[in-house]
């Protein structure tokens, strides 16, 4: 069988930076519908289709290609007494972003924390890896045509079961 539209893939994978430093070891395998859903990077998906079990790819990434551009806007100076008493740097809080509309759930940004002082934290809700080029190689370990309700759904149910764990 090859990677195809509507199959389930499994790729077992690492990915580093353009030195490379491993940026994720992928210690969990990655599972997801193939065929334009969204639920891998497009240029993983492109470089995967039609390859069979065994088979490996090699992909390099550009920051638009993956986690984006790192912007400056996304981070913020908040005050100390906004935050609960037990915080730490790498804590995350959902927010909008400024200038945002706090009605579209679509603006909503994830704040880790990366800094605290005594009186000030520091936000980010850049994705950790952004403005990084990246090196994505994986190697394809299962492929199983995809159920009719994962179709719908648009992704793999496995992958539900493995957030699950």
């Amino acid at each position: 069988m090859q990677v195809a539209r509507n199959t389930v893939v499994t790729l077992d994978y690492s990915v580093t930076d353009l030195d490379g430093e491993l940026v994720d070891p992928g210690q969990d395998p990655l599972i997801y519908l193939h065929g334009g859903y969204d639920d891998i990077f497009p240029l993983i998906e492109e470089a995967v289709h039609g390859k069979s079990i065994g088979e490996s790819v090699t992909v390099r990434m550009q920051p638009d290609d993956a986690f984006g551009e790192y912007d400056a806007d996304l981070v913020q100076l908040e005050p100390r007494s906004q935050f609960p008493d037990e915080l730490h740097v790498g804590m995350q809080f959902e927010g909008i972003a400024e200038g945002a509309d706090e009605d579209d759930e679509e603006d909503v940004v994830i704040y880790r924390v990366t800094e605290i002082t005594d009186d000030k934290v520091l936000l980010d809700g850049n994705h950790p890896l952004a403005g990084m080029a990246l090196i994505f190689t994986c190697t394809v370990t299962d492929i199983r045509p995809a159920t009719p309700e994962e179709i719908r759904h648009g992704h793999s149910h496995e992958a539900d079961e493995e957030d699950e764990d």
